[in-house]
Formats: C-alpha cells, structure tokens, sequence
C-alpha cells in the first residue's frame, strides 16, 4: 500500500526533517463549502494542509480533488483517512470538489479516486500521524514509538492520560510538505479498510433530504434556458423578441453571437419562453449518413497510427497459415444519457465568478470558464455539488458555462435546468470505433497469428469544447480529451504472432468525449469476441483457449476462480442440441484492464427468443481483482453498475441523427435498460490487502460486451459484430 503519487521535491521543500510547525488558519475546517471563506487555505497537492485539517473538536476535514459521481467514492476515501490516523469514521468531515478548498487532483475519471487520489490523501494522513506522535511524545515526555492513537487520542502504549488530536493541534495548519517515504499502517492493523462500510449519502437519498445541484437556491436567483440551433452547425439569423413580450415574469432575450437564451423570474416562465419564442436558424446539413457511419469512420483521415503491440511475423504467418479467419466489429455513437438532465447555478458579483456545478472536473473547468469570460482563474470558485450519475464528461460542464456566461452579462444569480432534449442533443458523445481483426489457429487449435486495426476518433488535441463558447464565439481552453483510448487493443496474451496498431481518426461527426471504460470496452468487445470466432472454428473450449495464452499468475486466478464461481461446462461453443423457441447460452470474457491494473472476468448466461429476436441477460458471474478492496460493498455496488450500464449500451443505445441533428432526444428514440432487463449478478471479490488499491469505477465495464456477445453465439450460433445487439440486427445475422 505504499505506493504514492507525491514528488520528492515536497520533502526537499519541508528540508527533510519531521518538523511540525503549526499556525492559525483563516478557515473553519468543519464549515460547509458555501459559508468558508477561501483565504488561506493550502490548495497544494504536495502540503498535508492541502488535504488535511483538525478542529479544536477533533474532528478532521479531509478536502478531496476527487468527488462523487454517485458511486460511494467519499466513503471508501474517509476510510482510507481514518485507518491512517486510527480515527472513527465520525471523527471524519469530507469536503470534494471545491476549487477554492480542495487541491487539484485531476478529473474524476479513468478509475483514479482511490488509486491515486485516495493515496494522496494517505500519504498526507501518514504524514501527519508522525507529526502528531512526534509532538504528542515531547507535551507527554514519552518516545513516539512508545504511543498509540485511538480514536484519535494519543496515548502511552503503556497506558496513562493521553491527548486529543484537537487539544494538540486543533485550529492550527500543519505547514508541513507531505513525506513520500511515510510508511502507511500495516494491513493486519486494519479497523476500517476492508470493511463493508455504509455509504455516507444514500440516507439521504433514500429518505428525499439528500441535496442535489437541482436544489441549489442563491438569493436574487433567475433562471435561464438555452434555446439550441436547430441544425448541429446552424447559424442564428433572426429573433422575434415580441413573440415572449406577454409571458409573465421573463426578463430579458439574451443574444450573444448564436447563443440565445431566456431569463425569467420563475422556471415555468423561462420554460413557456424558451417554448414561445419565435427563432430562425440557417440551413445545415453536414452531417454524414447514419447507415454508412462506419464507412465514414474507415474513410476519414488518419491523423497518425500507433502500433501497440508487435511479435513474431504475423503478417507471414496469416499468409501461410491453413485456417484463418476475419472479422469488422463496431460500436456506436453513444450518448452519456445522463438519467436527471444537467443544472448549474452561476453568481457573478464583483468581478468575482462562484458557480455550483456537478462537473467530475471543477478544476480544469475553472480554467476553461476564466479564458471564456476572461477572467483570472482566482477569481472562479467551482463548488462541486452531485447531479445525476455521471459516468464521463456529460453535459454539466456546458451547462455551468451556460449559466456562468448568463451571469456575467446579466450581473445576476443565474439557474440553469436543461431538458431532455438539451442533454441528449447537446451532451458530447462517445464517438464511433471499428476493429478489422485476422486470426490463424494451426492443426492443434491454437492461435498462431493475430492481426488487429482499430480505427478510434480520439486523437491528440481532439479535446472537449464548451457549447456555450462554441456558439457565443469566445475563445476558451478545450478541456481534457479521454486518455489512453488504445487501452487493451494489446491482446493480452502470450501468442507467437502479433500486429495490433490503432489509427486515430482525425474528424469525428459529433463533439466527442469519454464514456466509462473509452476505448478499453471497445477494444475487449473485439478482441474477447474474436479469440471466441477462433475457439469455435478450432473446436475447442474458449474458456481453455485463454487459458493455454494467459501467463500473469494473477489473471490465471481471476479465470479459475471464475470457472468454478460460473460452474462452467468444459465444451466448444455453440451449444448443441438447443430446441424449442428460447435458447439458452453462456460467454466468457477477460480482461487486465489497460494491461496494467485491475483484473476481471465474466461468464454472461442469456437466453434468446429465435422468433422476436429479443435478447435477454439473465445472469452474470463476475470475478475481480483490484489489490487491496477498501469497501466491498461499495465496490460490488460498482461492479454490479458497470454491469448494468453496459449490459444498457450493449442491447439499447444508439444514437440516431439525420444529416443536420441529432434525432433521439427522448428515451423511446433512445431506450435504455430498465429494471426488468437487469440480470442477476454474482460477484466474488479478490482482495489482496498487500498490494495497491487499484480503481473499480472502469475495469468490469470492459468485458461485459463481449461476454453478452459470446453468451449469444453459444445459445443461437448467431455472431453479432455490431452494438447494440437488437432484435433487429439479431433476426438479420440469423438469416445470414
């Protein structure tokens, strides 16, 4: 558990020496976000006053970069707190996501919080254990080694009066860099990591009381909405303002180059003139065809390649090889179809912006709104406050644009609610992806040679943009682009014979940014799906065929403990003997996540009605190991999310679009699962309290695609290449 994201340079700073000096800060540690006055306090990811802070109370504030997207993750991070510091998990205040209370630690995003962000804020907890028993040890006049901390009291292992973290220090900062050689407790010490803790949000969740962006109210407050382009790439020509003069209560048409918007006094108001007003748009259409999308993705231009993988002469030995095999996989354009459309609340006063906004990355948008209304960044303060589940960069940031733009010009308290059509027509989309594979398997039934080509639209400098500055024509800083997109197009396995390049394509139809697992779910949909092609054309079992290619010890446990969680039947697929109108099928996928962290597999049972097509999950077994599990019932809670999530965009999502729009702006024209499509999920756990805690928000998202892909190739001898898997697409391969 000793790994650390911290510089030696902070230890250098501090002069390498243990010493605690300690100073009165100008905020209070257990007030809430909105009241703290920001001056003072330490934004640095390289001070435990960064992260860290004690109250005359005892209580300490923990402040988290890292917020919650609706996965629990600021209760497995005040565990990681309190283990460090021997403190109960009341004794722990979380603050997240507050640009003028918390350091920078990056996007909340790419599994990260508790791999990364969690051992950040380890590392400062350990820091300050040692500075806390160091000068506890000289006000007792007892050798640091020679105490114990309980519920954050310091006391003499051999017993005696003892003393508060909040007599100590408490009110006072610590003015201390973070040691990266602090040692982190031993795991069989542990009281709270391991331990399947209750998430501290889901009372309120359940009961009503539990505050959502939605439930923001500043005094003065109007509300706004944005009145979108008809067309993708339409311009404004024309605004009939007298067509809303009569509607009670609004206040103004706001006009800034083609961002239109009404602002009223009420939300029915500004709802009834957004509906009323009378606009025209240019005519656009620049749109390619949605039938010949995957044409458009082979044919665009290539902003470069990067061969990912190479051994051996796979292109030779495809050439003399006596069985091979090809194959083009797909997956659609996807919205982020956030379940509650997005909502900010901006406040420009003073020249001084405060916004309250669900974004996943507060820190990077406070950039990206200082360049758009030319502000400096220290004057921006971002509180983060949770929205709907966000699983990517949805639409929060261009909402909050919307609402820090409006407020800036109208020197007002502004709300903005987008609608459902705003957020499935206007939220950045996961682009589209395409894989060509080749595969030779020799006399014995193994794989000899692989090739594989993937063609992904997220190339360098294809960054996010704000819609809101897009159509005001304000320069702005795009904001980050999803990384490592090319994750897992390496196989993973031991073979003799590899080429596996990935081109990135250079135009996109549509806004792109990440959705859970870009690029890694893609990849492994092809890549599991394909070694499934082989194993049925060897006739052999596909659950031993990854077998006889999978090396990494741990990947082989996560397999066998997998086959007998799943009671797998050792055979070759399709199954045979299948009779009557419903057909019953099982698939396996695999998959070290970006080849480099957390391990998972999944066995996927399905049935399938031959007649409709209708494509049912019924359940999934899912084995994973992430090193050391914090929470594990908050990280089955995650699994069992990702499951569903995907198992959604799997057999539903797609986005629809003509030439000039995008088409699906509701959930009939863009279905999601629902409770009744929602399988039974097993979980088993690998926890390895000696290694590193690795991310759970991405990996088992990986292999759900091709193990529902593989379970229907077992039940119906069908193999669907293309997402979603409808009824549609399913009738049509069968009659192939």
């Amino acid at each position: 558990m000793n790994q650390i994201l911290i510089s030696r340079r902070s230890i250098l700073r501090g002069g390498g020496a243990l010493v605690v000096s300690f100073a009165m800060p100008s905020v209070a540690s257990a007030a809430s976000a909105e009241s703290l006055s920001p001056a003072g306090k330490s934004l640095s990811g390289e001070a435990v006053d960064g992260f860290l802070s004690i109250g005359t109370d005892g209580i300490v504030t923990v402040y988290s970069g890292k917020v919650d997207l609706g996965t629990g993750v600021p209760t497995a991070l005040a565990q990681m707190v309190a283990e460090e510091l021997d403190l109960t998990l009341d004794q722990i205040h979380m603050i997240t996501g507050d640009t003028a209370l918390t350091p920078d630690q990056g996007t909340t995003s790419g599994s990260n919080s508790i791999m990364k962000g969690g051992m950040q804020l380890c590392a400062a907890a350990a820091t300050a254990r040692n500075a806390l028993l160091k000068m506890a040890g000289e006000k007792l006049g007892v050798a640091a080694d020679e105490l114990t901390i309980e519920a954050g009291v310091i006391k003499p292992s051999s017993g005696g009066e003892g003393i508060g973290f909040g007599e100590l220090v408490g009110g006072k900062t610590f003015e201390l860099a973070i040691d990266p050689d602090a040692k982190f407790k031993s795991p069989d010490t542990y009281k709270l990591v391991g331990k399947s803790i209750k998430r501290f949000d889901i009372p309120g969740k359940v009961t009503g009381t539990f505050d959502y962006i939605g439930d923001v109210r500043v005094d003065g407050m109007v509300h706004a909405r944005v009145i979108r382009p008809a067309a993708i790439h339409a311009d404004l020509v024309s605004v009939n303002e007298d067509s809303v003069k009569d509607i009670p209560g609004l206040i103004k048409v706001v006009r800034e180059g083609n961002f239109l918007a009404v602002v009223a006094k009420t939300e029915w108001a500004a709802v009834k003139a957004a509906d009323a007003l009378e606009v025209e748009w240019s005519d656009w259409k620049g749109l390619p065809d949605q039938s010949k999308i995957y044409d458009y993705v082979r044919n665009s231009e290539i902003d470069k390649t990067d061969v990912v993988a190479t051994a051996g002469d796979a292109a030779g030995a495809l050439a003399n090889a006596k069985k091979t095999l090809e194959a083009t996989y797909s997956f659609p354009i996807h919205s982020h179809a956030s379940l509650g459309p997005s909502c900010a609340v901006a406040d420009f006063k003073d020249g001084k912006l405060t916004c309250w906004s669900p974004s996943q990355g507060n820190h990077a948008l406070q950039k990206q709104l200082a360049e758009m209304l030319q502000l400096d960044a220290q004057n921006i303060r971002i509180v983060y406050v949770e929205g709907a589940g966000c699983y990517g960069r949805n639409g929060f940031e261009d909402c909050t644009a919307d609402a820090a733009l409006l407020s800036k010009l109208l020197e007002v308290p502004v709300r903005v609610q987008w609608m459902r059509h705003d957020e499935h027509g206007w939220d950045p989309k996961g682009p589209p992806s395409l894989a060509d594979l080749k595969g030779a398997i020799d006399d014995d039934g193994k794989i000899v040679a692989w090739d594989s080509q993937f063609y992904h639209a997220q190339s360098v400098g294809n960054a996010v943009t704000l819609v809101a500055a897009d159509l005001a024509k304000l320069s702005h800083q795009p904001g980050g682009r999803a990384g490592s997109v090319q994750g897992n197009a390496d196989l993973g396995y031991k073979l003799p014979n590899v080429q596996t390049s990935v081109h990135w394509v250079k135009n996109t139809p549509f806004r792109a940014s990440w959705i859970r697992t870009p690029g890694r779910l893609q990849n492994t949909f092809a890549n599991e799906c394909f070694i499934d092609e082989l194993a049925a054309e060897a006739k052999v079992d596909p659950f031993d065929l990854r077998l006889s290619m999978l090396e990494d010890p741990r990947g082989r446990e996560v397999m066998e403990r997998l086959r007998k969680l799943s009671n797998w039947e050792t055979r070759p697929s399709p199954a045979s003997n299948q009779e009557g109108n419903i057909a019953r099928g099982r698939g396996v996928a695999y998959c070290h996540y970006h080849n480099t962290f957390a391990y998972v597999a999944a066995v996927c049972e399905v049935e399938v009605n031959r007649e409709s097509g209708e494509i049912k999950a019924t359940r999934f077994y899912v084995t994973h190991d992430l090193g050391q599990v914090i929470n594990p019932d908050g990280l089955i809670n995650q699994v069992e999310g990702n499951v569903c999530h995907t198992l959604s965009r799997t057999l539903h999502e797609e986005l629809q679009f003509d030439n000039s729009s995008i088409t699906s702006l509701d959930w009939v024209s863009y279905p999601v699962l629902t409770m009744t499509g929602a399988p039974e999920i097993i979980v088993e756990l690998i926890d390895r309290p000696e290694e590193p805690p690795m991310g759970g928000g991405e990996p088992s998202a990986a292999i759900v695609t091709a193990a529902v892909g593989n379970a229907i190739f077992d039940a119906t001898g069908v193999r669907l290449r293309q997402v979603p898997f409808t009824p549609e697409r399913f009738k049509a391969a069968a009659m192939d």
